[in-house]
């Protein structure tokens, strides 16, 4: 059985908001749509489900994020995940200039969690608090080539 994974989905508070967050750090929108009706309750498991959804593709084609907006049933908040629960924890990127991505993700009054870090001399890393408490993690590998 082949296997691969397609995306991963992300339900947020402010699709435009976030939208405009992953597209400054690079992503581009692939398209976007309003999607309801009996296939998406059967496959979402929420009867009325209703959302706008928007999917995100990284520069070279192999990312994707699927971000999406719940019209109906109403979102729950919850509490944003801390580094160390249990569940979905975090979407990661490599990026070329990791000061330049901070920069970008500040614009949005995302900040590091902590700083940045370095990794056995082989990535500068940093876990960001982005749209909707998604935490995103951005990685520069040093030894490049």
């Amino acid at each position: 059985m082949a296997i691969r994974l397609e995306n991963v989905g992300i339900a947020v508070r402010d699709l435009e908001a976030t939208i405009s967050f992953f597209t400054d750090l690079g992503l581009e929108v692939l398209g976007r749509d309003r999607v309801s009706g009996e296939w998406a309750d059967t496959a979402v498991g929420l009867d009325g489900n209703h959302a706008d959804i928007a999917m995100l593709q990284t520069p070279d084609g192999h990312g994707r994020l699927e971000l999406f907006q719940y019209i109906h049933p109403e979102a729950i908040e919850t509490q944003p995940t801390l580094p160390h629960e249990i569940g979905m924890h975090r979407v990661a990127f490599s990026v070329d200039d990791i000061d330049k991505a901070l920069e970008t993700a500040a614009k949005h009054g995302c900040r590091p969690l902590r700083g940045v870090a370095t990794y056995q001399d082989t990535y500068k890393l940093a876990y960001v608090r982005g749209p909707s408490g998604i935490i995103v993690m951005l990685a520069e590998e040093l030894r490049k080539g």
